[in-house]
């Protein structure tokens, strides 16, 4: 049998003994194909050496069928399964993702944008929370782009997440209801909106329940697992102590339980601890972390529909799609103590 040397869809079609249309299916909707009729078209696939990849189509087509997602961190743990929600979204559509991972370095971020100039890239997805630095210098005019998991600040454009302030206050509000009167919140920040959000979740709750927002049980932070620590460090050497910590992330938390526990405290008997992402190892600390989950999947499959949209012209009804979080109840938290 002769195989051009380009293998083409039809090609594919041909070996297959199918239409072209059941081709296209079996590669972008192979749900909706019986399972003999994808396995002849894989197998076809793969005499023919047919490319079926977002990048071949874009040159064959001279127009980009790829997203580029940047991401200041992709070993940030919530990361990959928002991912997961853009690459099924994209796939479903025809599209393929390029992954910029900057390393929180400026420079990185704005080097990922010559695949814009280079039309390789139809759309972008922002992880970073921020516009890349000098981007006008590099690009004329930003493609459609959709900032996901942290708001652009001061971007202009839209922005699929968790209700951050919801999420929030639904921590407060359980603290409060286990008696929590003075609680610390660590991790305050004035440049990550997301953190800023659920610093008002955090006032929101202590307000409705008639408590005052102590400034000096009040920490900066960055959100990680060091950052936590160190606020534990602070509050005792200010003798200054809460009965519970609310925490911005689950990293920071983890960071407070570290420091709490190399002072031979016990959680929660001494004092409760609360995060929020719900990270993998939020289930697996000893003992298990109460905290919020974030419906991470959901985020990345909304955020691609949304850029798809914009892609195709349509705009947004509303600046932000933000999606309800889950509170997941474990065993950080009790009742305060009596000695504090």
């Amino acid at each position: 049998m002769s195989i051009p040397s380009s293998a083409t869809i039809e090609d594919v079609a041909r070996i297959a003994e199918v239409s072209i249309a059941t081709v296209s299916r079996a590669i972008h909707m192979p749900e909706k194909v019986a399972n003999s009729t994808r396995l002849k078209v894989h197998q076809a696939i793969a005499v023919t050496g047919y490319t079926t990849n977002a990048m071949a189509r874009s040159l064959r087509l001279g127009r980009s069928n790829m997203i580029l997602v940047v991401a200041p961190d992709i070993g940030d743990p919530n990361f990959s399964n928002i991912l997961v929600g853009l690459e099924n979204e994209a796939r479903a559509h025809g599209y393929g993702i390029l992954i910029g991972h900057t390393q929180n370095d400026a420079q990185r971020g704005l080097e990922y944008l010559k695949f814009l100039n280079s039309n390789q890239a139809a759309g972008l997805i922002l992880f970073t929370g921020i516009l890349p630095f000098g981007h006008q210098a590099m690009t004329a005019r930003l493609p459609p782009s959709v900032g996901v998991f942290e708001p652009i600040y001061n971007g202009g454009i839209p922005y699929v997440g968790v209700h951050d302030m919801a999420g929030a206050r639904k921590i407060a509000d359980m603290l409060i209801a286990e008696g929590h009167q003075r609680t610390a919140f660590i991790g305050d920040s004035r440049t990550r909106l997301a953190y800023s959000r659920r610093r008002a979740g955090f006032d929101e709750g202590m307000k409705a329940a008639g408590l005052a927002v102590l400034p000096s049980l009040i920490l900066d932070g960055d959100g990680t697992l060091e950052s936590g620590r160190l606020a534990v460090e602070q509050l005792f050497m200010r003798d200054t102590l809460p009965t519970a910590f609310m925490c911005v992330n689950d990293q920071t938390a983890i960071g407070v339980m570290i420091g709490l526990t190399a002072r031979g405290y016990d959680i929660p008997r001494d004092f409760s601890v609360t995060g929020f992402d719900d990270i993998p190892q939020a289930a697996f600390m000893s003992p298990a972390l109460t905290t919020i989950r974030q419906p991470r999947t959901s985020i990345g499959k909304h955020a691609m529909a949304l850029l798809l949209d914009l892609l195709e012209g349509r705009q947004p009804n509303e600046p932000e799609i933000l999606l309800s979080p889950d509170l997941i109840v474990r065993n950080s938290v009790s009742g305060p103590a009596r000695h504090l």
